[in-house]
């Protein structure tokens, strides 16, 4: 597959779409959501949303690879009176629509953006998920990712469109919003933290930069067809070390009160947060070297240049 492809990027206007945009040639790249990303030409850029009713014909002409983007994201405290089917009717269904409609067009790749989450929510110590585990989703958005990548791979077999996934951890960067942002918060305050007891989970976290870097690399590598990818940075950390590695990107102290694991138990079970709780102890593990053996590829940015350059939009933006 050449490097001249005509692309089609879905959530283009996203936190990592806004991203791979600018790793993309600008002539060559099309878009389609509901908000045209900063920078990119009106005639490039297609108003539609993800749906099961959507015709997507205009934006599909002379496409030859699709990364897929768009999602209904996870959400904490989803107020929706049926959040799975609300997820179903963008990540799965609106998915299928798409990926039916651009083998139809003749688009030779299709890369889903997945979600770890499709594997579920934990691994024991030292026991990284696999690409090649079982998918075990515990939530509904879980699902209707697992669903979305079933079904991808019946149309691929079908059709002969080729199938990428890719499940990223949890993703940060400049600009990053929900846990890790409040995270950030906390720490710049340069107060003492709990979490000097949090030493023996692991998490592994994925950037910006390293997640876009492995989507380039699934646009043209030829040995990317039909596989599904797990990405990291390929440096899992346990809380307490988080904690620390944005302290020292934000270049504040670095305290940590040794509070025992039950008092966070007990707090979780008393407040009804046994699910915040259970991400602050529990670990998150994925082995990467299916990625890395598979397409050649090693993340190209470190952890630590990966959290100093989201503190350091953190900051600006508190400056602001």
């Amino acid at each position: 597959m050449s490097t001249s492809n005509t692309v089609l990027v879905t959530g283009a206007s996203g936190f990592v779409g806004s991203k791979l945009l600018e790793q993309l040639p600008l002539d060559s790249t099309l878009s389609l959501g509901r908000d045209k990303p900063e920078g990119q030409p009106s005639e490039n850029f297609f108003e539609l949303e993800i749906r099961n009713d959507i015709d997507y014909t205009v934006a599909l002409s002379d496409v030859d690879v699709l990364v897929h983007l768009a999602a209904r994201v996870h959400v904490m405290n989803d107020s929706a009176s049926d959040p799975l089917e609300e997820y179903r009717e963008v990540n799965t269904l609106g998915t299928v629509n798409l990926a039916r409609q651009a083998a139809k067009a003749g688009v030779k790749r299709f890369v889903f953006i997945s979600s770890i989450k499709v594997n579920g929510e934990g691994t024991p110590h030292n026991k990284p998920f696999t690409s090649a585990d079982a998918h075990i989703p515990e939530d509904d958005y879980g699902l209707s990712k697992s669903e979305a990548e079933h079904n991808l791979y019946e149309i691929g077999k079908e059709t002969g469109m080729e199938i990428v996934v890719i499940r990223p951890t949890i993703v940060y960067g400049p600009g990053v919003k929900a846990n890790f942002a409040s995270l950030m918060n906390l720490v710049s305050k340069g107060i003492p933290l709990p979490f000097g007891c949090i030493k023996d989970n692991r998490r592994s976290l994925v950037s910006v930069t390293n997640l876009v870097d492995l989507i380039v690399t699934c646009i043209n590598h030829p040995k990317a067809a039909n596989q599904t990818f797990l990405v990291s940075d390929d440096h899992d950390l346990s809380t307490s070390e988080m904690v620390l590695q944005m302290a020292k990107a934000l270049d504040k102290p670095q305290w940590q009160l040794p509070v025992p694991k039950w008092c966070y138990k007990l707090a979780g079970k008393v407040f009804s947060k046994q699910d915040v709780v259970y991400r602050l102890l529990g670990s998150l593990q994925v082995d990467i070297s299916h990625t890395k053996d598979t397409l050649g590829w090693t993340p190209p940015q470190s952890l630590e240049a990966g959290f100093k350059e989201a503190a350091q939009a953190f900051l600006k933006s508190k400056k602001k």
